[in-house]
């Protein structure tokens, strides 16, 4: 199991905004969190990364660490076995495309130039972008800059990929095409779990769901299985 949490409560700012979360991830699982805006779902997957401290929890496991006495020193080589995606791309924008994955391979322990190109030139043609790799950010789409994140999340071919809100910035047809690339990533066993508004995109690229929702976590799956999202049962964020 890649993550695994028994009744873990997150905090943001000393509020305890989702209590006794269960929750886990396995190998080439694609998992939705869903929830309106302020429902804890950013603040879990911080969690994830150790970007926000697990202060009460049964058990808070990811990728083998116990995220409860995690030591800061440590988080660098779990962070190494992750890929993170945001919604505002966080590109490095007084580089080029190749320069932006460079400079993570090289942060990452890659020292020989021409591996380090290499691998480049493998992730940006996964992500059908091996043609953009000299422009600059600014030269991009938000889609194609959101390619270009994700090429460099799969950089060091993490076991889970974390993703907030990854299509939030993107036209919903631009948001489909960056949603199939995911779906397809976890089909190579790299599990993804990602934060979305994007209810549609449930029907089209069928997951496991939760919902965060009055300061809980449960497994909505079944609310947008195929029959009940032809019943109209599933309710709107």
């Amino acid at each position: 199991m890649l993550i695994e949490y028994k009744n873990v409560n997150v905090y943001q700012d000393d509020v305890c905004v989702l209590n006794d979360v269960n929750f886990h991830v396995d190998e080439g699982e694609f998992i939705y969190i869903i929830g309106k805006v302020g429902s804890g779902k950013s603040s879990l997957l911080k969690t994830t990364y150790a970007e926000l401290d697990i202060e009460s929890a049964d058990k808070a496991d990811v990728l083998g660490r116990d995220m409860m006495h995690i030591r800061r020193k440590d988080i660098p080589a779990l962070r190494k076995e992750m890929g993170i995606i945001f919604q505002d791309f966080q590109l490095l924008h007084d580089r080029t495309v190749t320069n932006n994955l460079a400079f993570v391979l090289r942060a990452t322990g890659w020292k020989d130039k021409k591996e380090r190109l290499g691998r480049i030139d493998e992730v940006l043609s996964l992500v059908g972008m091996a043609d953009k790799k000299d422009k600059m950010p600014h030269e991009l789409s938000g889609g194609e800059q959101q390619r270009i994140a994700i090429a460099r999340a799969i950089l060091n071919k993490p076991k889970v990929i974390i993703a907030d809100e990854p299509t939030g910035n993107l036209d919903p047809e631009t948001a489909s095409n960056i949603i199939n690339l995911l779906k397809q990533i976890s089909q190579t066993g790299t599990a993804v779990v990602m934060t979305t508004h994007n209810i549609p995109m449930l029907d089209k690229y069928p997951g496991i769901v939760y919902r965060c929702k009055d300061g809980m976590m449960r497994d909505a799956t079944d609310d947008f299985s195929p029959m009940n999202v032809a019943m109209g049962e599933e309710d709107d964020e």
